[in-house]
């Protein structure tokens, strides 16, 4: 086990989320593995030229990004509500290397994928 999954383990391991997300997981296949990289990137890359183009994170361009986003972790990996992505989206600013992930894609992007994933989560409570 790699100290970023004993990290998530100590951190998560007693929610039914990180539960959900280990069984659904291990039954991916490398075809499953290339697709759901796919389908990220590609969500991220969105993200990144909406961000490039000037939308507004709150705009339904982005929001509808953040909601793919969404969409994308309940498909793959577990039921990720509003606010439990709410609570994503800041990890991904404030942990070093969600922050450095986006940021390398785009720079200021870890912040643009924050609040469009906020005003989405806005928009549908």
């Amino acid at each position: 086990m790699t100290t970023y999954e004993q990290e998530a383990e100590q951190r998560w391991g007693h929610t039914t989320a990180f539960r959900e997300s280990r069984r659904r997981a291990a039954s991916y296949d490398d075809d499953d593995w290339a697709r759901l990289k796919d389908e990220a990137g590609a969500i991220e890359a969105r993200l990144a030229e909406l961000m490039a183009a000037g939308e507004p994170a709150a705009g339904p361009a982005a929001t509808a990004a953040a909601e793919a986003h969404r969409a994308h972790l309940s498909t793959w990996f577990y039921d990720c509500s509003t606010d439990l992505h709410r609570s994503l989206a800041d990890l991904y600013v404030e942990d070093e290397r969600f922050a450095a992930h986006y940021d390398a894609i785009a720079p200021g992007l870890a912040h643009y994928v924050r609040a469009a994933i906020h005003a989405n989560a806005d928009q549908r409570s």
